[in-house]
């Protein structure tokens, strides 16, 4: 078994290796072989078994011969008690350095599932990685390929263990490994993770890919085959392929589609084309081609060829409409299609390309994570690396034409930041493409941000902090406010806290109780403190005014949303057992559809919370909580919604019709201008999160509605 899996390991690296390369790893595997020599996996295989699938994961991706001899080696010194001594005097500094870096990455703290441990465990764990990256990038890549080995033969390790793993896997390392480009590992690692998260999700999928698998490959068959006579007349060499999508990027597609009405059977782009051509004009020629016998959808067009991702990855991105149905396509050279593989990775001559001075495309990130490492609490480095570094990305371009890289949902504001700190501070406005837009515009790929700054010095403002007005988006820029706000004296905090809550308590009409009645509901011991939270912006008014409307001392008038029509809760099913007293919570208007949880009042019965609601996320007596879940539903629920547009003529009318068109009724509208734009608020009776998220997509269609989200939540990204 050994011999084989050797033979094949060493056979992959003859592909691209040099003879007296290979004969290095040959070497490495030897002395792995010796040192694991009677060691045993948990799951009854020979240890060797994994630093052998570890260097074979990475000859697959065409690494140089250190990193897969460091690969054969990495667990040598923990688990074999082999000194790097030994290690460097056998095999040489590059290597010793890199296993050492490896080794360091194998002493992480595991992983436990749920609770705030696990936060400070994967920050910890996040912090090792990176000093282990930025020592040698190719350390990552070894971790990453230990990971995905792990993650094929994570069924022997008791549930709890592999459930926090999985978890893990799904937060940082696919997202790592997009980052870096690596789709080949992303995609692996997702599909590994959803299947011990998820499995019945996963094995009913699995299920319904096989059962229409041969319909939708018919349908690419057929576009293929017309597509490439198209490309041979017009004298365009090109091979054209099927490419299907993995387990867990079906799975959220459907989540997609569900929201439109559409069923699994409706989803033909579960395989797409992609087009690979010799050379960049080539791509273009296809693409025109592409677009000549097809009718495209002009807004899923995307050019990563002229404006390629962060992490390297190019290519053309069009879909079209094939016999009636939606087709993804991309086009890319050979080259790029290697890199969109492989990512980094591609670039296996690692010392060419550092001696030349090069740095590898895709990994400008890294100096900002040593920067966040040395700068942001535990808490606040964490969610900058989830938001800011793993999270999808858009790309915008300063007005000098520089491209610079946010996550998905970005705004104005955020731009400013990662332009620099005191930008962000003195930011007053945004021009978007030549246009004045709001400073929570969400940004979209392509966008030119201008920001307009006031002169001398200027401070932020509390209601950038307020996620349901949505001006910041991203962690790195909520953290620069809070700084902000720490630094300032503890008097003036106190102050700003009181006068700021004030305000947002009028607005809101609510009146404010005792404030020391209130402080220790946040876990502050007097009210002092509580003020200065609010003033530095730990604590926002929005999650004080939630608690206070269901405090059970309120009278019901102050937080009747929708006073002329009295709504009955649904049917709720507590425990798995129903017919007991159910209310809605109005602070947060669950709807069906929605994660809820309850919470056991005095004398009241439960009241059923948005999971996500403030009350329910700050609730200290976490005792009276209890599991819920939706019963069988029939009737309509209260919600409301905002719709920000360039004031014109017909607005209201077209967004009336939509939602008439939509069978929903609306019981209250209010509008409120602000220069050339207004604020329209909608209260509806919608049946659930499904048909709400339909008419809230049909809304985005009009033209010039520049945001529409739910009341409670943070903006909806266009």
């Amino acid at each position: 078994m050994n011999l084989m899996e050797e033979t094949q390991l060493l056979a992959k690296a003859r592909a691209y290796l040099p003879e007296e390369q290979v004969a290095l790893v040959e070497k490495a595997y030897n002395f792995a072989r010796e040192a694991h020599r009677g060691q045993l996996r948990k799951s009854g295989e020979p240890y060797l078994e994994h630093p052998l699938g570890v260097a074979m994961i990475l000859a697959e991706l065409q690494f140089d011969a250190t990193t897969l001899t460091a690969a054969l080696l990495h667990d040598v010194p923990e688990d074999c008690g082999v000194s790097m001594d030994e290690i460097k005097i056998n095999f040489g500094d590059e290597v010793a350095k890199l296993v050492w870096g490896t080794t360091k990455l194998s002493k992480l703290s595991k992983p436990v599932y749920g609770g705030t441990a696990k936060r400070e465990l994967q920050v910890e764990n996040l912090r090792k990685m990176l000093v282990a990256t930025a020592e040698d990038l190719r350390v990552i890549y070894i971790k990453l390929a230990d990971r995905l080995h792990n993650m094929r033969t994570l069924g022997v390790l008791p549930r709890g263990k592999r459930l926090a793993i999985a978890q893990e896997t799904l937060e940082i390392y696919a997202p790592l490994a997009h980052r870096l480009g690596i789709q080949s590992v992303k995609w692996q690692l997702e599909d590994l993770a959803f299947r011990y998260l998820e499995p019945r999700q996963y094995h009913r999928i699995a299920r319904l890919v096989a059962s229409k698998r041969e319909a939708r490959e018919g349908f690419v068959n057929e576009a293929i085959q017309a597509l490439s006579e198209e490309l041979n007349k017009a004298g365009v060499e090109a091979a054209a392929f099927g490419r299907p999508k993995h387990v867990y990027s079906i799975y959220r597609k459907m989540g997609k589609y569900a929201s439109q009405g559409k069923d699994f059977g409706d989803i033909y782009d579960l395989l797409g084309l992609r087009i690979l051509v010799n050379s960049v004009s080539d791509c273009y020629k296809a693409l025109g081609i592409v677009h000549n016998f097809w009718h495209p959808l002009p807004e899923e067009f995307n050019d990563f060829i002229a404006n390629p991702k962060g992490n390297g990855y190019q290519s053309l991105h069009t879909t079209v409409i094939y016999r009636g149905s939606p087709l993804e396509v991309q086009i890319r050279t050979y080259e790029m299609d290697r890199i969109a593989e492989h990512g980094l990775a591609a670039h296996w001559h690692y010392k060419e390309v550092e001696k030349e001075g090069e740095s590898f495309r895709g990994v400008a990130w890294l100096p900002q994570l040593v920067e966040w490492r040395d700068e942001f609490d535990s808490k606040e480095f964490l969610e900058s690396v989830k938001t800011d570094i793993l999270a999808e990305q858009v790309f915008v371009f300063t007005p000098k034409g520089e491209i610079k890289e946010l996550s998905k949902g970005a705004t104005p504001l955020d731009f400013a930041f990662r332009i620099h700190t005191d930008l962000g501070y003195r930011c007053v406005g945004a021009k978007v493409n030549g246009r004045l837009v709001p400073l929570n515009y969400n940004l979209n790929n392509g966008d030119v941000v201008g920001i307009i700054a006031a002169k001398g010095e200027k401070g932020p403002s509390l209601d950038w902090l307020n996620p349901e007005l949505g001006y910041v988006k991203t962690s790195h820029a909520r953290a620069k406010i809070h700084q902000w706000f720490k630094k300032q004296d503890r008097a003036q905090s106190i102050e700003v806290g009181k006068q700021f809550l004030e305000r947002e308590l009028r607005k809101s009409d609510v009146t404010l109780p005792s404030v020391d009645e209130v402080a220790p509901l946040f876990g502050f011991k007097n009210g002092d403190d509580f003020f200065a939270a609010i003033g530095c912006g730990s604590l926002n008014p929005s999650q004080v005014i939630a608690r206070l409307t269901v405090s059970e001392e309120q009278p019901e008038e102050l937080v009747e949303v929708h006073p002329a029509k009295k709504i009955s809760p649904a049917s709720i099913k507590v425990l798995g057992i129903g017919n007991l007293v159910t209310q809605l919570a109005n602070c947060c208007h669950p709807l069906p559809g929605d994660k809820i949880l309850g919470y056991i009042t005095q004398g009241r019965g439960i009241t059923v919370h948005r999971r996500d609601c403030p009350n329910i996320i700050n609730e200290v007596e976490k005792e009276r909580l209890i599991e819920v879940d939706w019963g069988e539903v029939e009737q309509v629920y209260p919600v409301a919604i905002q719709v920000d547009a360039w004031d014109r003529v017909g607005l209201v009318r077209d967004i009336s019709a939509i939602i008439a068109g939509e069978g929903v009724n609306i019981t209250d509208v209010n509008m409120a201008d602000h220069d050339d734009t207004t604020s329209l608020k909608f209260s509806l009776e919608v049946r659930g999160t499904s048909q709400l998220a339909n008419l809230i997509s049909k809304i985005y269609s009009l033209w010039g509605v520049v945001n529409v989200r739910r009341k409670g939540e943070v903006n909806v990204q266009r």
